[in-house]
């Protein structure tokens, strides 16, 4: 079974497509954040070392935003620092409903 297929019966499940949209920001940030990384050809040691800490962070800043954990929730701050360590700037905004 294909990914989508996978994706398109789970949705179908009590609950599920709630608990995928709640975490639809989350998800959304984890591709921009290894989008750009793969784009700037680094390493999750390499974006450390440029953050001034060490590779578990980095690990477990992607795994929770994947999971949806909040054992390891970023601060601004921190995205900020991994946004200049891929040479980006981050955007925040808000947007009306």
């Amino acid at each position: 079974m294909k990914h989508e297929e996978l994706r398109a019966k789970a949705m179908q499940k009590n609950g599920v497509k709630a608990e995928y949209e709640a975490l639809e920001l989350e998800f959304h940030l984890l591709r921009e954040m290894l989008k750009t990384r793969q784009e700037a050809g680094l390493t999750q040691t390499e974006i450390a070392e440029k953050m001034g800490t060490i590779p578990l962070i980095i690990t477990e800043m992607e795994s929770s935003l994947s999971s949806g954990n909040d054992k390891y929730s970023p601060s601004l701050a921190t995205l900020k620092k991994y946004a200049e360590a891929v040479d980006c700037h981050l955007e925040i905004s808000f947007i009306h409903n």
